[in-house]
């Protein structure tokens, strides 16, 4: 009921706390009257009139950080500090300290960061008398705020305890008074007022305790930057999601043609060798195998038989600018003198004509390094998170900060290995890839004159041997009447033995190389399938 009265007349109160402005001076000597009032914009304005007795001083420091709990503390900020009689002040950043000398001294400051958030309250704290260097007599103070307090804690004593005051309560007037006495040296008088929700603006600012639990504690500055972790990783899987969705949906195959205006054409100037990257995302005994042919198609290799199960590989010209790197490190590791058996071929290093070929595809940009590259800059993350997590432990605190730039450097790290490795031009070349290789699968020879037939028999063969469709293409144009001649191949046999004869030295480059190297998958997939990250 009382309190209802006040709340209906709020305005009445500024009326009759005058005695908050109109300091009263202490009774007694070496004693304190405390004056607080809680500004509208959330400040504490503070006055203390302290009798000294004459001939001696009194200090007392005021800290301006405070433990809030366990974890955090509380920073004050004192300003407009001013003294009316013999005394003098000293602020630093942890401390205010004040040196009265014999007689009555009148100290007035404001306080900011006093105000702090409870459950649907604001509680207003304060030291009304601690810190001082000597005994106290008598401490008396007063509370005013806009509207009257809920509920008030006031606890005197050393600084650990939790003993009420003699005397706390709030009057007929709505003015808050705290009386104290015999207050020994290093004791304080802490009065905690709760005001109702929206009373005045929250002005306490809370930081890490200087302790590690303090360090690692989860404060405001931490719990955004969590949010903004969570709420980037989201949207990073969401777009590792859309690229591995678009890159695993199923291809619609373009219209490829084979012979353009009396010549052939790949897609894109892709090489034979390109088509296991590109779809499988590796490098087999069939690319391989499929350069090797193409070479000899482009008249850098002779072929001729030695026999029904071997063959001769002789250099015809020498590698030139036509040829890309992976190409001239293929011819030079298959043929490293004029002449070679396909027998003999198990010691050539597949491994190195691996990295050769993807490192090809990647300058091509089909292919995309990207994946390594965020991996190990996932890991360098980590090790700077671990380094800053150390680093704010032991300083400044907020170290959850250093362990939310790990979780970024892991999530990059892991999350690089699910990027697909084919880029938008990658995607594009896929689809003119399958075109070729249906078209690969349905040749139409009969359609073809004989020199376009002899042209594109050779010419396509290393594509149908990386594409799978060797047999196929060979098949097509073994009919006899329109059974080319290899040119690059030398055999006695013609017509469709031909033909035969220059598929069997095709299937037997893929198992020369595929038995070189164990291991290595020498068969061409029947359908393309999502390359794995270059």
């Amino acid at each position: 009921m009382r309190r209802t009265i006040f709340l209906a007349v709020p305005a009445l109160l500024l009326v009759l706390t005058p005695a908050a402005s109109a300091q009263d001076l202490p009774a007694l000597p070496q004693s304190a009257e405390v004056t607080l009032k809680v500004q509208r914009d959330g400040s504490l304005s503070v006055t203390e009139a302290v009798s000294v007795p004459e001939g001696t001083s009194m200090t007392r420091r005021i800290p301006l950080r405070a433990p809030a709990d366990d974890d955090q503390d509380r920073l004050l900020t004192v300003r407009d500090l001013s003294i009316e009689g013999a005394g003098s002040s000293e602020t630093s950043a942890d401390a205010v300290t004040l040196d009265l000398r014999g007689g009555t001294s009148i100290v007035q400051y404001t306080v900011d960061g006093a105000v702090g958030a409870g459950r649907g309250v604001e509680r207003v704290t304060w030291d009304l008398a601690g810190g001082w260097d000597t005994r106290l007599e008598l401490v008396r103070a007063t509370f005013a705020a806009p509207n009257v307090p809920d509920a008030l804690t006031c606890v005197a004593g050393p600084p650990e305890t939790v003993t009420p005051c003699g005397a706390a309560q709030i009057d007929h007037s709505g003015l808050t008074r705290v009386s104290v006495s015999n207050l020994a040296a290093g004791q304080r008088v802490e009065l905690t007022a709760e005001l109702p929700g929206g009373t005045v603006p929250v002005t306490e600012r809370l930081v890490p305790s200087k302790t590690v639990a303090g360090a690692i504690s989860a404060s405001a500055p931490v719990r955004w930057a969590w949010g903004a972790f969570v709420v980037l990783l989201l949207a990073a899987l969401a777009m590792v999601a859309f690229l591995r969705r678009r890159d695993a949906a199923p291809a619609a195959p373009m219209p490829v043609d084979l012979l353009a205006g009396g010549r052939f054409s790949s897609p894109d100037g892709v090489l034979p060798g390109h088509v296991g990257p590109l779809l499988t995302g590796r490098a087999d005994a069939v690319d391989l195998a499929a350069t090797v042919l193409d070479l000899c198609v482009r008249n850098y290799i002779w072929v001729s038989e030695d026999g029904p199960r071997d063959w001769t590989l002789v250099r015809r010209n020498p590698p030139d600018e036509q040829l890309g790197r992976f190409e001239r490190a293929v011819y030079e590791a298959v043929l490293p003198g004029e002449s070679v058996t396909v027998s003999s071929l198990r010691s050539t290093a597949l491994p190195s004509f691996r990295a050769g070929l993807l490192a090809d595809v990647v300058r091509r940009r089909w292919l995309s390094r990207r994946a390594p590259r965020l991996s190990r800059a996932g890991a360098r993350l980590c090790l700077y998170g671990v380094f800053l997590t150390v680093l704010l432990t032991f300083t400044v605190g907020y170290a959850q900060l250093g362990l939310v730039v790990i979780a970024c450097g892991a999530a990059l790290a892991l999350g690089a290995r699910l990027l697909p490795a084919r880029t938008t031009s990658g995607l594009l070349l896929r689809r003119r890839l399958l075109g070729l290789r249906a078209r690969l699968a349905a040749p139409e020879p009969a359609r073809l004159t004989a020199a376009d037939r002899e042209l594109l028999f050779s010419r396509a063969l290393p594509y149908a041997l990386a594409l799978g469709e060797a047999d196929q293409w060979a098949a097509a144009f073994a009919a006899p009447g329109r059974s080319p001649q290899a040119y690059w191949y030398g055999t006695a046999a013609e017509g469709p033995a031909a033909v035969a004869a220059t598929s069997g030295f095709a299937a037997a480059l893929v198992a020369a190389f595929a038995t070189a190297h164990h291991g290595v998958r020498g068969i061409r997939p029947d359908a393309p399938r999502d390359p794995a990250p270059a």
